[in-house]
């Protein structure tokens, strides 16, 4: 056989390996995600404020952005955010928030034998940690919090000083708020840990304007006066707007609830991404 013909014949041998290799592994994430989540279906605590909120959920599997809508009397109040404001977080970030990247097998199976060591000295703010992507924990059935054990169906008000929770990741709101032949007013809202802090607010008399969608609209809006800088605004205004925006519902239930969402969702879209891969893969 000539020398090219082997060659053709041994690269092909490898790649068959190789991909038989990728595909096994991306197999082992996709089984190791899903024994570390109860179900596909939303949990009863993100599926409680929605069903208790006036706002409407408009999520599109295998898109970043996540939409709220509802009517506040003649207005039509939308609210968008992404998860990748999870995605994105730097190494730094990620750790000072909790969602460090997913283990290594190496790194889990040491993480395990640690813990046999340890006497099994866990308590239920320690359980076992083989963190899965995202920085969900791998629990353990033995470990599992007893339903009894958890404020069901509620989230706990940081600023109540019961337990201690650890900081959510900052989320980015973009708000539209839109009256009928009277434009749309724009808020940039940074919600964390509870809080809704306002950064900018914008007025457009066409709402069109406000969720420029082209190149043609965008170049339009930033030619715009849309307003003042949030912080330069005087004090009582800025206690008001952010009271204007409570009113719709835009409070500190609201900005519990997205980070949580954001991490169930993107959790989803993993698990999706992984299929996908693999699949194509072993096509």
């Amino acid at each position: 056989m000539p020398a090219s013909q082997l060659h053709k014949r041994h690269g092909k041998r490898r790649v068959k390996v190789l991909d038989q290799e990728l595909s096994a592994k991306l197999d082992s994430e996709l089984r190791l995600e899903k024994e570390t989540r109860d179900s596909e279906n939303l949990p009863s605590t993100l599926q409680d404020f929605l069903d208790n909120s006036p706002y409407r959920l408009k999520d599109h599997p295998g898109q970043e952005e996540v939409a709220l809508t509802r009517k506040f009397g003649d207005e039509s109040i939308r609210i968008t955010f992404s998860i990748a404001d999870l995605t994105n977080l730097d190494q730094d970030e990620a750790d000072r928030y909790g969602e460090d990247p997913a283990l290594s097998d190496e790194e889990a199976a040491e993480a395990e034998e640690t813990n046999v060591q340890s006497g099994g000295a866990n308590t239920k703010g320690s359980i076992n940690q083989g963190k899965t992507k995202g920085g969900n924990f791998a629990v353990a059935p033995e470990d599992s919090i007893a339903p009894s054990d958890r404020a069901a169906g509620s989230y706990e008000d940081p600023s109540s000083g019961e337990g201690e929770q650890e900081p959510s990741f900052p989320v980015r709101l973009n708000v539209l708020v839109e009256k009928p032949g009277k434009g749309t007013l724009q808020l940039e809202v940074m919600a964390q840990d509870g809080e809704t802090v306002i950064e900018n607010v914008y007025y457009f008399q066409k709402p069109e304007l406000a969720d420029a969608k082209t190149a043609e609209l965008d170049w339009s809006r930033r030619n715009l006066y849309t307003g003042p800088p949030f912080g330069n605004l005087d004090v009582d205004l800025q206690v008001l707007l952010e009271r204007y925006l409570n009113e719709r519902g835009i409070d500190t239930a609201l900005a519990l609830w997205v980070p949580e969402y954001i991490d169930w969702k993107e959790q989803r879209e993993y698990l999706t991404w992984l299929s996908n891969v693999k699949n194509f893969v072993d096509a």
